[in-house]
């Protein structure tokens, strides 16, 4: 079977001159590609053209990387449908071991991965370190998942039959990932569609594409065959019509995308011709409410760690913080007390908590809604400004109060370190407030009343509930939500129903 796979040639595409990088140490540069890899093969655009990948902390160049148009994607499909021919029939015990070789490699790189990631997005290197941690636990998790997919035999209405179902591959599924978490978010779409038997082409985003390409070298070290494992780069130019190919194309059977829900719902209009299977993990307006009967230092120990990781920029992160009125003054206090100890600055700096946003465009974004809330009659407790001694991207954690309904970091998402604080009187008016959104992704509730919490967990309008506790994230666990957050659930045995399908077979005349 080996062997057959290996015969995929890449034909038709550039061999590129791969280079080391070597100024992040030996750990990191090892990791480091400045080509995309598809059929097996490190090459460039067919155009030559590449676009920089830049420290977020200080704007420096790290590397630069293939800015890849539709046809150079069209050529990655067309290696991911041949290879996806062979991929189909192999046992998932093959796939299995694959991927735990997958994961082992992962696990041995985890310190030098862990520094790109923090090189190419900014996060903290304790934060890199857990999103590593968390990303191969996909791998593993999907490794042993593969061995796992079942079929049933029901009970026929007649003597003379059987009925039997099995799962099959969907086939080729194009995915794009998103900057925030440029492990993670790959590893639990690659990991799920290999256990199922899919092939995939992967477009990261241009902000973070080093981490995608790291893991492309690792899957290619583990013998993961030509084809199976495609890494597609382009720039921000190109984006739109390298998704519409992944979309277009017949010969893409599925969608996987993590990003917002603007991109989302444009990715659902352009699959709709050719009726594609769709995994979609879109944008969040997470509620975190704080009822009287909470303990509120756990309360506010879960409210640092859903809003500020990642400085705020994950799509389950704290957006709306509705406190009882009885409560507010003392957990504003314990809250502030807690901002205090954020460090901010280079990730790679030990002790620092909190990094740089990511882009300009983010980090203006960011200021825009504070001054648009404040000249509406937020009151500001702390922060709400830039703190250009620590970069140019860098923002300070921030408190607002008296926020209402029509602020714009009421109705989207911030994706910032800026809590935004309102206050309620009664569990009836919480819920009205956290339910009042086209979006439901993630929630986060505390409260000691075990009836309420019961209560509070079935009414509340997300696909995750975080019940006393704010870091909710797991292999193990059915991440996705509801509304205009998406379609389908990643991670859990559940992850694998996206890149499946179910064929019923009847056998007659018995």
């Amino acid at each position: 079977m080996e062997s057959m796979l290996t015969k995929l040639a890449p034909a038709a595409i550039r061999l590129g001159t791969r280079r080391r990088m070597s100024s992040l140490g030996g750990e990191v540069d090892s990791l480091i590609e400045d080509k995309a890899y598809v059929n097996g093969a490190w090459i460039n655009a067919a155009s030559s053209k590449c676009f920089d990948v830049t420290n977020p902390m200080n704007s420096k160049v790290i590397t630069s990387v293939p800015d890849m148009n539709a046809e150079d994607v069209s050529l990655a499909v067309d290696a991911a449908q041949d290879a996806f021919q062979t991929w189909r029939g192999t046992t998932a015990k093959y796939r299995s071991d694959l991927l735990r070789k997958w994961f082992n490699l992962c696990v041995a790189n985890h310190e030098g991965l862990a520094k790109l990631l923090t090189a190419e997005q900014g996060k903290p290197l304790a934060e890199s370190r857990g999103e590593l941690v968390y990303g191969s636990s996909y791998i593993e998790w999907f490794s042993e998942e593969c061995r796992r997919i079942y079929g049933e035999v029901a009970q026929s209405p007649v003597s003379s039959k059987e009925m039997l179902f099995i799962r099959q591959p969907i086939g080729v599924v194009g995915m794009i990932t998103p900057w925030n978490f440029p492990n993670a978010m790959i590893t639990r779409k690659v990991a799920a569609a290999l256990a199922a038997g899919c092939t995939c082409v992967v477009k990261p985003a241009e902000d973070t594409p080093l981490s995608a390409l790291a893991l492309g070298a690792l899957a290619e070290e583990a013998g993961i065959p030509p084809g199976v494992v495609n890494v597609v780069t382009s720039s921000r130019a190109h984006t739109a019509e390298v998704g519409q190919v992944l979309c277009q194309s017949q010969k893409v059977a599925g969608i996987s995308f993590t990003g917002s829900t603007n991109v989302g719902k444009i990715l659902y209009r352009q699959s709709a011709d050719t009726i594609k299977r769709l995994g979609l993990e879109l944008g969040g307006n997470a509620p975190f409410i704080v009822f009287e009967s909470a303990n509120l230092d756990l309360a506010v120990q879960g409210c640092m760690a859903s809003k500020f990781r990642n400085a705020g920029q994950t799509c389950v992160s704290t957006n709306r913080v509705f406190v009882q009125e009885s409560i507010k003054e003392e957990f504003i206090t314990k809250l502030k007390a807690a901002m205090d100890n954020l460090v901010l600055g280079d990730g790679l700096t030990e002790g620092v908590s909190q990094g740089p946003i990511i882009n300009k465009s983010q980090f203006d974004k960011v200021c825009g809604m504070v001054s648009d809330a404040r000249s509406q009659g937020a009151e500001l407790v702390v922060g709400g400004e830039a703190h250009p001694q620590a970069g140019d991207l860098f923002y300070k954690p921030t408190i607002l109060t008296n926020v209402t309904e029509n602020m714009s970091l009421y109705k989207e998402e911030v994706f910032g370190p800026v809590v935004s604080i309102k206050t309620f009187q009664t569990e009836e008016e919480a819920l009205a407030l956290a339910n009042d959104s086209r979006v439901g992704l993630a929630s986060y509730f505390y409260s000691e009343n075990i009836s309420q919490c019961f209560r509070v967990a079935k009414k509340i309008e997300t696909g995750m509930v975080g019940i006393n506790e704010g870091a909710i994230s797991a292999a193990e666990a059915a991440f996705g939500g509801i509304k205009e957050s998406g379609l389908g659930r990643e991670g859990s045995s559940h992850g694998l129903d996206e890149y499946t399908n179910i064929k019923y077979m009847c056998f007659g005349n018995l």
